[in-house]
């Protein structure tokens, strides 16, 4: 008797136990979350849709809407909820999401400088309409300490025609060049005209091996008299050239050049129509029309003197020059030794020194700047 009462109470109990077994499921069934009805029935909608196309060939998920099955798929039991797709999908699809995240995160390449640095690009470009990606990276690293390339500036460039510099050379010419530049003179004539339509002749004459002007002047009637009087002018008795290369206008007359021969120079004539013997003074004629003439119209003879003035001083003593380094021709004061400004030293090659501010020197009423570094006072 005790035995039966015994094992209908274990009866009993188990029936109880099953009872609240199912009454608990039943609770965390009816007091689940919003979020996860609203992600079963995600999963539910995608699975009714295929099943509804079961005539046509299924549609691919997109990427966006494996990524937000991922998502959903936290907030509820989803390996119960799904039929469509295996587990094994639904973890490839996780693993496709973590590597279009890590390749959004690691963002392949050098870093960007600072925006500081960017802006500053742009700037020069706008105010500098002549300058190309050479010169603003030469003015960058000389005179302001910032370390770039061309191809670094060339990323930040403006939108806009491409400027770059292209330089040709002749290989006999530049061998004797590199040989002699410290004592060769180059000099040739270029034409401006006036407001008024006049034609004026600027003689310029430089020193190959500095890239410094040496002498320029304008007049309407040049003369091999006028010329001789400013080869005298431009060369003391105490000078070091040795070599002297013109063309052969009619201006550099045979008596000119007899007389020249006194002042200890050896008159190097160009040959007939080859204006690349003569490259250096060419590519300076071409840098004086682009930078300068081009932009400006003389209004007579004292004022594109003037201005000649004005674009020689920051030739020689403000504007770098690539195939020196880059470097400066001549600093104040000084006509034959090669100057370099030295900017203030920053610890990062992409950083401006602290408590110093960039200052910007308007040439020839803004057509060209100098850009210098200033200490501010503590």
């Amino acid at each position: 008797m005790q035995r039966l009462q015994s094992s209908a109470l274990l009866g009993l109990a188990a029936t109880v136990s099953d009872l609240l077994v199912d009454l608990l499921k039943s609770l965390k069934a009816a007091v689940r979350s919003r979020s996860s009805l609203v992600a079963e029935n995600f999963f539910l909608r995608k699975q009714l849709a295929f099943y509804q196309e079961h005539a046509v060939k299924p549609r691919r998920l997109t990427d966006a809407a494996r990524i937000a099955m991922v998502f959903w798929s936290r907030w509820f039991k989803w390996k119960d909820a799904l039929m469509v797709v295996q587990p094994d999908t639904l973890i490839r699809w996780h693993r496709r999401g973590f590597k279009l995240f890590w390749r959004w995160k690691s963002k392949p390449g050098r870093p960007r400088l600072p925006g500081n640095i960017r802006a500053l690009i742009a700037e020069m470009a706008k105010e500098n309409p002549t300058w190309g990606q050479g010169r603003v990276a030469s003015e960058l690293s000389l005179k302001l300490g910032v370390y770039v390339s061309p191809r670094t500036v060339r990323a930040y460039w403006p939108s806009g025609p491409d400027r770059r510099c292209r330089r040709t050379s002749s290989q006999h010419w530049q061998a004797f060049v590199r040989n002699h530049a410290r004592s060769i003179v180059a000099s040739d004539f270029l034409i401006a005209v006036t407001v008024r339509f006049r034609v004026l002749y600027v003689l310029i004459v430089m020193e190959v091996g500095t890239r410094k002007i040496l002498h320029s002047n304008v007049t309407a009637h040049p003369t091999a008299t006028w010329t001789l009087q400013q080869f005298r002018e431009v060369l003391p008795g105490d000078h070091q050239c040795k070599f002297l290369i013109h063309d052969r206008d009619s201006i550099f007359s045979p008596s000119l050049d007899r007389e020249l021969a006194t002042f200890g120079l050896r008159v190097l004539r160009t040959p007939v129509r080859a204006p690349q013997a003569n490259a250096y003074c060419e590519r300076l004629v071409g840098t004086i029309r682009r930078e300068c003439l081009d932009f400006l119209i003389p209004l007579g003879e004292s004022h594109l003197r003037a201005m000649l003035r004005e674009w020689v001083r920051h030739y020689n003593r403000g504007r770098p020059h690539m195939s020196l380094g880059p470097g400066i021709p001549a600093g104040d004061g000084d006509n034959n030794k090669q100057t370099a400004i030295q900017p203030l030293r920053a610890e990062g090659r992409h950083r401006l020194p602290e408590r110093c501010e960039i200052r910007a020197k308007p040439i020839l009423g803004g057509l060209h700047h100098e850009y210098y570094l200033e200490k501010i006072a503590a």
